[in-house]
């Protein structure tokens, strides 16, 4: 097959899947059981967003300036400042951590 079947393949399936999403019935989408699951992948996906891309480069483990920044930020988050603020404390601490030496 071809990239181009590939990507079509791909799409209408994409399409499909959208597709179901709207014909599940509401009480099933409503159920506790359901929402409390989709409210964990939800925080589970974004951990796992946010770990990967501040302790790993190119596939390896690294502990850098990245790592002070996530601290600083979840600090601001627990003492529950603005979103804006918690942004830019991180990235603030983790550039004074990369003048402090830390790769």
């Amino acid at each position: 097959m071809t990239a181009w079947t590939w990507i079509l393949v791909a799409a209408i399936g994409c399409y499909l899947l959208k597709l179901g999403g709207y014909l599940i019935p509401l009480a099933w989408v409503e159920h506790p059981v359901v929402a409390r699951a989709t409210t964990a992948m939800t925080v589970g996906l974004l951990a796992s967003l946010v770990a990967l891309n501040t302790l790993t480069d190119g596939g390896r483990i690294v502990l850098d300036a990245r790592l002070v920044g996530l601290a600083a930020a979840g600090v601001a988050l627990w003492l529950r400042a603005p979103y804006l603020l918690v942004v830019v404390l991180g990235a603030l601490a983790t550039a004074l951590g990369r003048v402090a030496g830390l790769p």
